[in-house]
């Protein structure tokens, strides 16, 4: 997983220092035969906002469901002493809420793309609509990925997978999830107040 993560922050500095270094240089404008800078400030829809409390909260139940796995793992190895008698308590399904709050981002995303299209900014516009295209795109691949092992994580719980295995699972899909959190927080910041 550290490899992985690591491949992705690599792949997001290149995007930041390119994001960075595009905003300050000219492009040839062949009309004028000169050197202009065009680079638009693109407006963020404020439904970015609502989806990163989505994606935040989709961040913190991957965490409740992390400790109740862990939970389950510590009673049921005191469950295995003998004359120890544990009572069933009621499982939340944090990993499934999880799961369905990421594909609501994603659902908002692309309702954010559609309104940035709406206003005129399409792919093409400009470089700068480009980058938040690209940013927040391979953002949602990424996110993507997370959603199937999450999807993964529920069919080891559903399964009946055992505890451990499960926890494992999930620990890892937690990290990456939490990973996804921080590094859209970024992605906002940078688009918002890099300029």
């Amino acid at each position: 997983m550290v490899v992985g993560i690591i491949g992705i922050v690599m792949i997001f500095v290149s995007f930041t220092s390119a994001y960075v270094v595009r905003q300050g240089m000219p492009s040839f404008d062949p009309r004028t035969n000169s050197l202009v800078h065009d680079w638009l400030a693109v407006p963020l829809p404020r439904l970015l906002l609502i989806n990163t409390f989505v994606l935040l909260l989709s961040s913190a139940a991957m965490e409740l469901a992390r400790r109740q796995t862990a939970r389950q793992v510590a009673l049921a190895q005191a469950a295995a002493i003998p004359g120890v008698s544990l009572g069933e308590e009621k499982q939340i399904p944090w990993l499934a809420l999880t799961a369905m709050l990421g594909m609501i981002f994603l659902t908002g995303q692309w309702l954010v793309w559609r309104e940035l299209a709406a206003r005129g900014f399409y792919i093409a516009t400009s470089a700068s609509s480009s980058f938040v295209y690209l940013l927040t795109g391979m953002h949602g691949v990424h996110l993507l990925g997370g959603i199937v092992a999450l999807l993964i994580a529920c069919a080891a719980s559903l399964l009946r997978q055992p505890l451990s295995s499960q926890y494992v699972v999930q620990d890892v899909t937690g990290w990456y999830w939490h990973f996804m959190a921080i590094l859209w927080v970024y992605i906002l910041c940078l688009l918002e107040f890099v300029h």
